[in-house]
């Protein structure tokens, strides 16, 4: 049983994560204990998140092996584990709580195409192409992860359930042999493939574990299974794999059990804290449901009393409400995965912060939210913990950032315009490894929004303008609590401090308030890059005495400043109200400026 989930290395894993210890960890030239397994975040709404592609991030020991640094390139690169854990205290610098790193364990060795890592060939150990020892690339991974928890900061894993790598090709009726193959409803035959990529004739049946290789076909054993996988080609959410990557039968208790069996070890060997599930749509719900369920029950009987789960349902409100938590109408007793990616609010927010849509469509993203979430969501303010929020990230084929190579700053305050809604509205925020460095890579595929980060002159600029706007939204997240746990309300503006209302033109006003008990912080952005607004918001005339003052906390342009609350006697388009008193936040913003403000104390 050299990889199976029954093995003696696994077994040890899943033991020494049950009896906790504590590592000496060096940082800094500082040796630092640190408790295995490590503690969960109280809420993980204190941890905003990075993302890293493990590839395209950094590797100390070499440049990037396709030049220049951010040419669309569909092979590996060369960056590795080694590389993010050198960058580790730049991370920590910036705020950083959570790295999400891509998917590491090991895919098919044959394939340069999967640099990504999404397509798993080995589901018990890591690639040796993203480690720099290769010798070792396990223990790298535990290196990084260990240096990280000492940081103070937590480690997220993605992973995959839906299907594994290209680990067969398909042999068509005239006899050829191929990656890919149209859907259709009955199986087609197949031939596993060997060690060096090469589909092996005599393994049209899974081959036995005798001799083989740890690069063939696919691993943990009880994975290694014609039945384990559909053999129907390429489908959607009905069905079928995901361009050549080849989808599990995870209907079926044997492949359930293997998989879940498989991401509990890298928990146990690896101290992970999270997973990101990849493709979390094509995967059947109540499969969701008892993965994100079996996740959580393990990492409480280790100490890890809020590991966190959360999927790609590259989809809206309703698909995404099919998979997150636990609705109250529902039958049964467990939870599902504990949030999701906020792609409703994605494709929304970038549009209105760039002045193409109207802010309204903001406020409508979330009152669906509302409607389609009523089973699960506890409390007003509680739709923030169920959200993983993004303004671009490794899937699209533009970054948020447009270049302009004449003035290559010159939408950089768009760009932290942006942050700022990212960092003041409801949901975890998640950044996209090199924004902070500002990337802006556009092209024709994903592969233009992959960049070599470590390739980019002065890649890890410290003092660059963005990393420290990042690092300041970073500090005015942690200060505020009401910027993570506060309801939301989106507020009327007005020009003319008599007639309020819901900005609806674009480029136009967004005015939203995250309350938390008495506290009011509140998000302005004047969308408009050619023009000045002086406008007034409506606050909460119950927490806000007219005259009370409340100060800047963060503009994207650097401005300082108060605000006294003002009363007048206006009216609130569409609240059905009579004109009367209201208390109000008079501001002048400058074209294109983003504000936080809270209340002085």
């Amino acid at each position: 049983m050299a990889a199976s989930i029954h093995s003696e290395s696994v077994r040890a894993a899943l033991d020494s994560a049950h009896n906790p210890s504590s590592r000496m960890v060096r940082v800094d030239d500082i040796d630092t204990p640190v408790p295995s397994p490590f503690p969960s975040p109280g809420d993980w709404r204190d941890r905003w998140i990075y993302f890293a592609l493990v590839d395209r991030f950094s590797n100390p020991d070499s440049p990037p092996t396709a030049l220049p640094w951010n040419s669309p390139c569909s092979r590996f690169q060369g960056g590795t584990l080694e590389g993010l854990r050198t960058r580790l205290g730049y991370l920590q610098r910036l705020g950083v709580g959570a790295i999400w790193i891509s998917p590491v364990l090991q895919n098919c060795q044959g394939q340069d195409g999967t640099y990504h890592g999404y397509g798993i060939q080995h589901f018990l150990k890591v690639d040796p192409r993203f480690a720099s020892d290769k010798a070792d690339p396990d223990g790298e991974l535990r290196r990084f992860v260990d240096e990280a928890h000492a940081r103070g900061m937590h480690v997220i894993m993605d992973i995959v359930l839906n299907h594994a790598g290209d680990v067969f090709a398909y042999v068509g009726d005239d006899g050829v042999e191929r990656s890919t193959m149209p859907w259709r409803d009955a199986s087609y035959a197949i031939r596993w493939r060997g060690a060096d990529n090469s589909p092996v004739a005599a393994w049209s049946d899974a081959p036995g574990e005798a001799g083989l290789s740890e690069k063939a076909a696919v691993w943990p054993s009880e994975l290694r299974a014609n039945a384990a996988f559909r053999r129907k080609g390429k489908g959607g959410e009905g069905g079928g794999d995901f361009e050549s990557l080849k989808e599990f039968v995870s209907d079926r208790h044997d492949v359930r059990a293997a998989l879940i069996r498989c991401y509990q070890h890298a928990v146990a060997k690896w101290d992970i804290d999270g997973f990101r599930i990849d493709t979390l749509k094509y995967v059947e719900p109540n499969f969701a449901l008892t993965f994100g369920n079996a996740m959580r029950e393990f990492a409480l009987e280790i100490g890890k009393r809020n590991f966190f789960t959360f999927g790609e349902v590259y989809d809206g409100e309703e698909k995404i409400a099919g998979f997150v938590g636990r609705r109250t109408n529902d039958d049964g007793d467990m939870m599902g995965v504990d949030a999701a990616l906020d792609f409703p609010l994605f494709f929304r927010l970038p549009w209105v912060v760039k002045g193409f849509a109207p802010p309204t469509d903001i406020a409508a993203v979330y009152e669906l939210r509302k409607k389609i979430e009523a089973g699960i969501i506890s409390s007003h303010g509680e739709a923030s913990r169920y959200f993983v929020t993004f303004l671009d990230n490794h899937d699209q084929t533009a970054r948020f950032l447009p270049a302009d190579p004449a003035n290559p700053d010159r939408y950089h305050d768009q760009l932290v315009a942006g942050l700022a809604c990212l960092f003041a509205l409801q949901g975890i925020p998640c950044l996209y490894y090199g924004t902070e460095q500002g990337l802006c890579g556009a092209g024709s595929s994903d592969q233009a929004v992959r960049e070599a980060l470590w390739g980019k002159p002065g890649a890890f600029d410290e003092d660059a303008a963005l990393y420290r706007k990042v690092r300041e939204l970073a500090l005015v997240h942690a200060a505020n609590p009401a910027l993570r746990y506060g309801r939301q309300y989106f507020r009327p503006v007005s020009g003319d401090r008599v007639t309020f209302g819901l900005s609806a033109w674009a480029p136009g006003i967004l005015a939203v308030s995250r309350i938390l008990n008495e506290t009011e912080v509140v998000l302005v952005l004047n969308a408009d890059v050619s023009s000045a607004a002086d406008i007034s918001i409506l606050v909460d005339a119950t927490l806000n005495e007219a005259g009370s003052i409340y100060e800047t906390a963060f503009s994207n342009v650097g401005h300082a400043g108060t605000h006294a609350v003002e009363e007048t006697l206006a009216t609130v388009v569409g609240s059905g109200l009579p004109a009367g008193p209201v208390r109000s936040l008079r501001m002048s913003l400058t074209p294109g400026e983003a504000r936080i403000v809270r209340p002085v104390r």
